[in-house]
């Protein structure tokens, strides 16, 4: 099962974007418990995406945990902006950080509009999202999808 980590609304979390523990104090956002034990925290550079996204108070995020799981990215970031110039203040302000942080030849697609911009950060895919194109495409169900079983040798 692929791992999905949701991430509350703005304003209702003062702790960096990192997995909690299994068991959280009252009053502290809900721990997403493990689906197996291929469970990982975010890396560096994820980490980075997300603190970004934070910061620029980006909606609805989600962390999606590729590894072993997809040959083109380790990880899948899904975001939602409030409007179009969100959207593009988001993906702007993220291409500037993972320039920063050496990641300066990152892939960019959707940007002239801004209802979907797609960032390919190597490891990392990024989806930008205005909330009603979120909705129409569903990213988050299309990799939720179990991975095919390998077939046993006989």
């Amino acid at each position: 099962m692929l791992d999905f980590v949701a991430v509350p609304p703005w304003g209702q979390r003062s702790k960096p974007l990192i997995r909690e523990p299994a068991l959280s104090a009252p009053g502290e956002p809900a721990a997403v418990a493990p689906a197996s034990g291929d469970q990982r925290a975010p890396g560096d550079l994820e980490a980075l995406i997300l603190k970004r996204l934070d910061e620029d108070k980006a909606q609805d995020v989600i962390f999606i945990d590729l590894k072993d799981k997809s040959s083109f990215a380790d990880s899948l970031i899904v975001a939602s902006g409030r409007s179009n110039r969100h959207v593009s203040a988001l993906a702007d302000h993220l291409l500037r950080a993972l320039k920063d942080a050496g990641q300066g030849k990152c892939r960019v697609e959707g940007l002239p509009h801004c209802d979907w911009v797609l960032i390919d950060a190597g490891d990392t895919i990024i989806h930008l999202f205005r909330p009603e194109v979120r909705a129409f495409y569903n990213i988050e169900k299309i990799w939720s999808v179990e991975p095919p079983k390998p077939a046993l040798p006989n």
